[in-house]
């Protein structure tokens, strides 16, 4: 038997239901004058045999044919608008639902400039609400007898994800230019929702990103990045890379592999060892003895091979010649070839 409703209205304890179906399931009997009663949050979507009559707002409503023009067609000319007639009403929460939570499902791919092809996870909060209630009705719930947040979620999420990763490959190059612009992401992000939630009869009223992360791998990498960039100098860096090294395998007590890491690390520093040592006697500018011609430091007074006279403290003579000065122990004269002695 029919449930015959002289009074339609609907109140809902749970905050959050967005489509209530009175009744949830089938139609129920209502005639002219009958009353529909709906809240301020609330817009009632009135049908008739699957087809949206009329939508109510907020008041209390009595069903006639002025406010129900097609109702008299559909019913048929015999209708004396005393007989009863089947019906269904949908109210529409029109709230702002807050504190939705969305993220991404799966990383999501994101070319960097500096860091190449890399794999981002996102996560923050959304609000919603209902803008075109016979729209949302017909394209999400259907003939479901209720329809809640947690139903239309998941679909919102892949939106939010899809829209997303377009975005930060539009705007950006770097996963380091993100972080400082959370709040200019989410306002471009929210523009975009908007397109896609309005064809669903939803608006999008915020969105706010808690954080943008990419997977542990690439953090160390992007933390190794940011250490050498802090020290200045490969160089440097790589000397202090191996005596770390060097120091972990040390507290390391006993074992194959600590030994081996031992002297691995030791081999390293090994090998780097005389490189730093032949850039440290490149450094400075050689002085010619000028008695052997063994190259001798800038500063050196003797030669280190035959203990001569070098720089300042060599002496010369003037060639009898040209009277040109040659270094002491010279046999010919370095401007005009005379022999000297």
């Amino acid at each position: 038997m029919a449930t015959f409703m002289e009074v339609i209205e609907y109140l809902d304890n749970s905050g959050q239901q967005m489509v209530h179906r009175v009744p949830e399931d089938g139609s129920g009997e209502a005639k002219i004058g009958s009353q529909v009663v709906v809240r301020e949050s609330q817009q009632a979507v009135f049908f008739r045999d699957g087809k949206a009559l009329d939508v109510f707002g907020a008041g209390r409503h009595t069903l006639t044919t002025m406010n129900l023009p097609l109702l008299a067609e559909l019913v048929g000319k015999a209708f004396d608008g005393k007989s009863p007639f089947r019906v269904e009403v949908c109210f529409v929460s029109t709230k702002v639902f807050t504190d939705l939570k969305w993220g991404t499902p799966e990383p999501i791919p994101f070319r960097d400039a500096e860091l190449q092809m890399i794999r981002l996870r996102s996560h923050g909060i959304y609000s919603t609400r209902i803008t075109d209630a016979q729209l949302f009705v017909n394209k999400m719930v259907g003939t479901q007898g209720f329809y809640t947040t947690e139903q239309v979620d998941n679909f919102l999420k892949s939106i939010i994800s899809s829209r997303l990763a377009d975005y930060l490959g539009e705007n950006y190059k770097s996963i380091f230019d993100v972080a400082s612009h959370y709040d200019e992401l989410a306002a471009g992000l929210k523009a975009r929702l908007q397109e896609d939630f309005s064809k669903y009869g939803l608006e999008t009223v915020d969105v706010y990103i808690n954080a943008i992360t990419p997977p542990p791998e690439v953090t160390a990498r992007m933390d190794e990045r940011a250490g050498m960039a802090a020290i200045g100098d490969m160089n440097q860096y790589l000397k202090f890379k191996a005596a770390n090294a060097m120091g972990d395998a040390a507290k390391q007590e006993g074992g194959a592999a600590g030994t081996g890491v031992g002297m691995g690390a030791g081999l390293g520093m090994g090998m780097m060892m005389p490189g730093m040592l032949s850039q440290a006697m490149a450094a400075g500018p050689m002085l010619a003895c000028p008695k052997c011609g063994t190259q001798n430091q800038q500063t050196a007074k003797f030669c280190s091979n035959c203990g001569g006279p070098v720089g300042a403290v060599a002496a010369t003579v003037p060639c009898p010649k040209c009277g040109k000065p040659v270094p002491a122990g010279s046999k010919f004269c370095n401007d005009c070839g005379n022999k000297i002695g």
